[in-house]
């Protein structure tokens, strides 16, 4: 028989799969690096369709304790920077207090970078789930320093929150105050005895707001003053003064305070939200635009709800305009129906893993109108999109599908009994795939890719996975990437990809370039 490497059937290049994934169907495990990866940019601690937090958490510590302590500090800072994640980066920062003070200390400016974080660290350090139920002397030390580089100021237009409250933080580090202001200061947020004439301004001027003494809206966050009583004039004020985020997720909540209805506030608003600079330093994700857009009632005016359309394409400015034909399969699954972020009583958000799979669909049709979308469930489901059309527009119309099993390789199956040519197939999952599941050497996904590398030599393959899970249904090689997460940084590495320029371990390399 002549070299079966070079002139056999498909299959036999493809691995044997080592693990099962949560279907218990075949799988590929991925690395222990690339595993603390996947969880770091998808896992929010929060039930999903097959991982329930304590499974989440579970892994994550024991990851933690498995790569070299460096990774997890440039994962932190990868988490918190590029993912824009919230409680893995104070997470992976509280392990390494455990495990590498020296580390500890120099990811933690980094990580812990507002009010927010520091609350999030503090109270997973005395929740005793890294190990210690106190903060030590070097947490300890490390918030106070935090404390201190920031102005009262500052530090009070971010005190709203409880659980611990920053007043609870102040009690657990004791930092020392080193001016009378920050003296009267502290005092002020643990309810102690203060000089209040040298109180800070905003202090000032917010407690006289509340006792009815001063009837200018004191200059501060929407937080600090949506339970005051307020006339629709204060409300005006809040609107006009409030922050690209504050705007976008609050809509609703003007319009129903008659905020559209002053002479020049609606266009005023739309102009903040389609402002790309404001974009860009909001950090906002491209599905909690979309959210936004959804989610707007009649109330909103229509300039309004454009400017969320035009903030999208901004948002999506990172996705790639590739060189050749483009295949995209988004999954509709209806393990898709679950919340991206996962469920948790009261903080359970309305954006599904199937709204991120069509927004990453819809995007790459925008960028590239030589693409080809192929939704899957257990079988391919035919839909027709204008690339002229917007981003909402698109994304929508793939979102409205949904249900049945998972086979990741049915677009595959389908594109090669088409015959298709491509550069580049993005295949957007939960990647629980079982539909397709047989006894035969490796997963389907990896055969039919290698049937479609046979008509595509220089084809990749592209897997994002938006949940937290640690297998794949095709192994990582030079021309497959495995990569998850649900920010806009995920085209980025698309684009790397597909150019080129990333290193040999791809997403993990990647990590593994970043400065501690």
């Amino acid at each position: 028989m002549a070299n079966k490497s070079l002139f056999g059937f498909p299959g036999w290049m493809v691995p044997q799969t080592d693990t099962v994934n949560a279907e218990g169907a075949p799988a590929y495990a991925l690395s222990p690096k690339h595993k603390l990866a996947q969880y770091a940019a998808t896992s929010c601690f929060n039930n999903t369709f097959y991982a329930d937090a304590d499974l989440q958490l579970n892994a994550v510590l024991e990851l933690c304790t498995t790569v070299e302590p460096e990774f997890v500090a440039r994962t932190a800072i990868y988490a918190r920077k590029h993912s824009f994640m919230k409680d893995m980066p104070a997470l992976l920062c509280a392990a390494l207090s455990t495990r590498d003070g020296r580390l500890h200390e120099a990811v933690f400016d980094k990580v812990i970078d507002d009010t927010k974080m520091l609350r999030t660290y503090v109270q997973m350090l005395r929740s005793g789930a890294v190990g210690r139920k106190s903060l030590g002397s070097g947490p300890k030390r490390l918030v106070q320093r935090w404390l201190e580089a920031r102005e009262e100021d500052a530090l009070f237009r971010s005190s709203v929150g409880a659980d611990p409250s920053l007043a609870d933080v102040l009690k657990m580090t004791h930092p020392k105050p080193n001016t009378p202001v920050r003296e009267a200061f502290y005092g002020y947020l643990l309810g102690r005895d203060n000089n209040a004439d040298v109180l800070p301004a905003t202090v000032k001027a917010y407690e006289q707001f509340k006792a009815g003494q001063e009837a200018k809206l004191p200059d501060l966050p929407f937080t600090m003053l949506s339970s005051l009583p307020l006339t629709a004039a204060h409300w005006a004020s809040i609107a006009e003064n409030a922050s690209w985020q504050t705007t976008r997720m609050n809509l609703n909540t003007f319009a129903r305070h008659g905020v559209f209805k002053k002479s020049g506030m609606a266009k005023r608003i739309a102009s903040r939200l389609s402002d790309p600079q404001e974009i860009r330093r909001a950090r906002v994700l491209p599905y909690q635009l979309m959210t936004a857009f959804v989610n707007c009632s009649a109330e909103v005016p229509e300039i309004v709800r454009w400017a969320l359309q035009d903030a999208m394409e901004t948002a999506i400015s990172s996705v790639p305009s590739i060189e050749g034909r483009v295949l995209i399969a988004p999954d509709v699954s209806g393990s898709m129906q679950s919340p991206v972020t996962g469920r948790r009583k009261g903080a359970t958000t309305k954006v599904r893993c199937i709204d991120v799979a069509a927004l990453i669909a819809a995007a790459f049709v925008r960028k590239n109108h030589n693409a080809s979308v192929m939704p899957f469930e257990q079988a391919v489901v035919k839909i027709n999109l204008n690339p002229r059309d917007t981003v909402m527009t698109n994304a929508g119309k793939l979102a409205a599908i949904g249900g049945g099993g998972t086979n990741c390789s049915a677009p595959l199956t389908e594109w090669n009994r088409l015959g298709e040519v491509a550069d580049l197939v993005i295949l957007v999952s939960d990647n629980e795939s079982w539909v397709d599941a047989r006894q035969n050497r490796g997963t389907a996904v990896l055969r039919e890719w290698e049937r479609f590398r046979q008509r595509n030599r220089n084809a990749k393959l592209v897997c994002v996975d938006i949940q937290p899970h640690g297998t794949t249904q095709a192994a990582e090689r030079s021309d497959i990437l495995n990569v998850g997460g649900f920010s806009d940084h995920v085209f980025e590495l698309i684009s790397r990809f597909a150019s080129g320029s990333l290193g040999p371990d791809h997403w993990v390399g990647l990590i593994e370039e970043i400065a501690i």
